[in-house]
């Protein structure tokens, strides 16, 4: 798409080259949503989410979505958009953010984009690889595979068809483990094969910027946020997606653990358990994930007004001065 634009319209891509996509990114509960809406105010421009869980229509509280009191009245890209039935993978996320940073960088000088999913950043930064168009038919054998045999089979035969991909691949993901074995079935070459092409260059400035509570405070954070979902009535939003649950959507802590309390074979206090302690092991993930990243600049999420500073600094030329 970039590409596109640059031969159509090369004085566009002069502008963009001159603007700031301005990431926020950081473990689940670690204050993101609050310190990107501040900053968007202080900007004065919009929002672009970058946490695949929120992407979903029917995925509210579970996802701890922010409703429209907590948006402060900031508009927010891909928040609530797409239902848990349609296909949407990395690479359509890809194309439809730059569309929509194309035309927010005709008025905006500043975008910022916020989430935790460290992969659909990564293809924001840096483009993914051209990957062949699967086949529907393998798609849906290889999903139902999943649903009748379980993550170890596809974990078995991943290992078989790219050990590389393998020994590297997050093997608790099955949505991430079905795409390489689509590409495996599909070419009848390893998945990490067409890992190897070079980056892509962005024409917009990009400035990363995480939020790293202490262990405790996040922690607490996240125990205090799952304790606020079943009070907002996260038990009724799990039985009312019930009949959807082997969507790969739902196949993601807080629901996978409310369907088991729902079929009886833990109580409501494991799955609470349960799901603050995944919760926990998630967040580890993703900083495991992000601290690979030496272009992050990390702050505590109460400096605000140190991160603002930061962003004024790195942009320059009194770019969302009021």
């Amino acid at each position: 798409m970039i590409q596109i634009i640059m031969i159509a319209f090369p004085e566009m891509m002069s502008q963009i080259k001159n603007k700031f996509l301005i990431i926020i990114l950081g473990p689940t509960a670690s204050g993101k949503t609050n310190a990107s809406i501040k900053i968007a105010k202080s900007f004065q421009t919009e929002i672009i989410s970058a946490d695949s869980r929120q992407f979903y229509k029917e995925l509210k509280i579970g996802t701890a979505a922010p409703d429209h009191s907590q948006m402060s009245g900031i508009i927010h890209h891909f928040i609530q958009t797409i239902s848990v039935h349609e296909y949407f993978n990395v690479s359509m996320y890809e194309q439809e953010v730059l569309k929509i940073l194309n035309g927010l960088f005709l008025k905006k000088d500043l975008v910022v984009m916020v989430g935790g999913s460290g992969m659909y950043i990564d293809v924001v930064c840096h483009g993914i690889d051209d990957l062949p168009t699967i086949d529907p038919k393998i798609r849906e054998k290889l999903q139902k595979k999943f649903e009748t045999e379980g993550i170890e089979e596809l974990r078995s035969e991943l290992e078989k068809r790219d050990p590389v991909y393998y020994k590297k691949a997050d093997l608790n993901n099955p949505k991430r483990i079905l795409k390489a074995l689509e590409i495996c079935v599909m070419t009848g070459t390893p998945y990490s094969s067409f890992l190897t092409q070079p980056r892509k260059q962005r024409p917009f400035k990009i400035i990363k910027i995480g939020l790293k509570p202490d262990r405790e405070e996040l922690y607490n954070n996240i125990n205090h946020r799952v304790d606020e979902m079943i009070t907002r009535g996260l038990i009724e939003e799990a039985r009312s997606l019930s009949c959807i649950r082997h969507l790969n959507a739902l196949n993601t802590v807080g629901y996978k653990e409310m369907f088991d309390y729902l079929d009886g074979k833990i109580t409501l206090e494991e799955a609470v358990s349960l799901i603050k302690r995944n919760t926990r092991r998630f967040a580890r993930r993703q900083l495991t994930w992000f601290n690979r990243d030496e272009t992050i600049t990390w702050f505590t999420p109460g400096d605000i007004g140190a991160i603002i500073d930061f962003i004024r600094l790195e942009v320059g030329s009194g770019i969302g001065e009021q």
